[in-house]
């Protein structure tokens, strides 16, 4: 058998060596064809009652998870969930059955695809992979109308007859639904031709522990069931076939890196403490709810970032204030007294609300963040007055992206000042000495910063737009994301400006961007000053233990003499 390389992004780390087992395609190549004008009606009521069904399981799947299974997985069940439910699916493609007479299968794919697509041109990427969660809550939806259920173990329980070895799953794409089910058997790894470091299944493996590899893009046509893979998580490759010495080799690899975690494990309850005695606060960043709890339990001393997008997105409404509100309670109630700092909506350009169209010719420079808030007042007023309430519940922090001048955050200030006053007048509670914090990622505020340092609580240091901006660079266009560089001296002069002038006006500053969460990059935050760094809870152990290992103020005399060099900083160097 002929050995093959393969490479695609780790997002998961370990090592994992087994045999492959190749998961059919999706199920999203469905028959197209029209129906008759007198079975209008049924096929209407059949694509109801899928939609149904679907979510019936999915909210059964939630309610019947394991106690040891990963918190992502009942929310983003959920989400799913409520995808289904939304009539924003559902009516368009009750429309196309009765107008254009398709099939219910028919009709359903194509607003789906249309729904997905305005995910997929968003800037954002964590809110561009969110495209998938239509699909995938779709193909439930399509295993419904077929009158299937799909068992996916059962390639794993042909492949279990006849090895021994560990199993590992290659697949176009999973969905958290398959992937409870997946949790059932005994897989080394994951490997998909889809997907990203914000991707369900890289989410789901990184909290189970196992190595992941996504956006192979071929894989699933060139891997057969029974090939024997090695699937590394750290550098996204994976090796079909491969020769004797090179499975001794990463058989080596593999028991290090177990042994690593396991030393790891034992700092889960150690203070984040430099060895000349500097405290370093370890905050969590969480995109739902559910997070927030699952983040106190990896050791989080709070929730830097919580992006509150997910309650906005893919509906034909606007959440209103009571959800909101009990979306926000809780996550702070999840944190259990620990501070939870909430962004406010970071949406417009080509993230746009209710289906309008995204006309900004750069939406990356259009209105978006708290530009569009404060276009969109009822808006910002009504997810104002929700964290407010929220925090009658536990210590939040009020967090307004994208800001570049000050009259930005003079306008947010009176619009917090109209929220609780219209509390105050409906009697309802609230902390009325919340903090209100920006996001520094646009150089001109990082250069301009002292009256922010001044006239606000607190600075969260938004690296990877920060980064974009500063250098010019989409890290998500493929012919120039090798250009988007961290350690660029631009980049890092403006880092460790924001970080200085809260240390001169007494503000505490945090940096919530992948910098932080980045163990390779820990010693370099340490000495720019660093004290506050939030990061995926995954992440935490591996910078705890860089940051229990290192000497801030030894630290801090040489990264103050590579900042001042023209040249990319030298990590290994340093």
């Amino acid at each position: 058998m002929a050995i093959v390389s393969l490479r695609g992004q780790g997002v998961a780390r370990g090592y994992a060596i087994g045999r492959a087992v190749v998961m059919d395609a999706a199920v999203l190549e469905v028959a197209h064809h029209r129906i008759a004008e007198h079975e209008v009606d049924a096929e209407c009521a059949r694509l109801h009652h899928a939609l149904q069904v679907a979510q019936q399981r999915l909210s059964e799947m939630a309610q019947a998870l394991p106690t040891d299974a990963p918190a992502e997985l009942g929310a983003v069940l959920n989400v799913h969930a409520l995808l289904l439910a939304d009539p924003e699916l559902e009516q368009p493609a009750l429309k196309l059955i009765r107008e254009r007479h398709y099939n219910a299968e028919w009709a359903l794919t194509a607003c789906g695809s249309a729904l997905g697509e305005q995910f997929a041109q968003m800037e954002d990427a964590y809110l561009r992979e969110r495209a998938t969660d239509i699909r995938q809550a779709i193909e439930r939806v399509l295993m419904a109308l077929a009158g299937a259920d799909a068992d996916i173990l059962c390639a794993a329980h042909r492949m279990a007859e006849h090895h021994d070895e560990p199993l590992i799953v290659v697949a176009h794409d999973i969905a958290p639904a398959d992937m409870l089910h997946l949790r059932e058997g005994r897989f080394a790894a994951f490997v998909t031709d889809l997907g990203g470091p914000t991707s369900h299944t890289a989410i789901v493996a990184r909290s189970m522990g196992v190595p992941a590899v996504v956006a192979v893009g071929n894989a699933r046509t060139l891997i057969r069931d029974g090939d024997q893979l090695v699937v590394d998580g750290a550098t996204g490759g994976v090796i079909v076939n491969p020769s004797a010495q090179v499975l001794d080799e990463y058989r080596q690899r593999k028991q290090q890196f177990l042994q690593e975690r396991a030393e790891l494990a034992l700092l889960s309850s150690a203070p984040a403490v430099t060895l000349d005695g500097v405290a370093i606060t370890l905050n969590a960043n969480i995109e739902l709810p559910d997070e927030a709890a699952a983040a106190c339990r990896a050791g989080a001393e709070g929730v830097g970032l919580f992006r509150t997008e997910f309650l906005f997105m893919g509906r034909n409404h606007l959440p209103d204030e009571e959800e909101q509100y009990r979306a926000y309670a809780e996550a702070v109630k999840g944190m259990a007294g620990r501070p939870v700092t909430i962004r406010t909506l970071d949406i417009g350009a080509d993230k746009a609300l209710l289906n309008e169209p995204a006309v900004a010719t750069n939406p990356a420079l259009g209105l978006r963040a708290i530009r569009y808030c404060l276009a969109h007042p009822d808006i910002f007023a009504t997810q104002l007055r929700a964290i407010l309430r929220a925090s009658a519940h536990g210590q939040v922090r009020i967090l307004i992206p994208m800001v570049a001048h000050m009259h930005e955050v003079h306008a947010t200030r009176q619009a917090l000042a109209s929220a609780k006053a219209e509390l105050q007048a409906r009697g309802q509670p609230f902390d009325d000495q919340v903090q209100l914090g920006a996001m520094v990622e646009i150089p001109a505020t990082a250069i301009a910063i002292e009256p922010f340092a001044e006239n606000l609580d607190f600075l969260s240091i938004g690296t990877n737009d920060l980064i974009q901006y500063t250098l010019a660079i989409d890290r998500g266009d493929t012919e120039v994301a090798h250009l988007y560089d961290s350690q660029h001296p631009a980049v890092l002069r403006l880092i460790a400006q924001t970080i200085n002038a809260g240390v001169r006006y007494g503000k505490p500053v945090a940096v919530c961007g992948e910098m932080a969460g980045d163990a390779t990059l820990t010693r370099l935050l340490l000495g720019m000053g660093l004290t506050q760094f939030s990061m995926h809870a995954s992440q935490m152990l591996e910078v705890k233990r860089e940051i229990r290992s290192a000497h801030s103020n030894a630290l801090r005399a040489k990264v103050a003499i590579a900042l001042n060099r023209a040249e990319r900083v030298d990590l290994k160097a340093l």
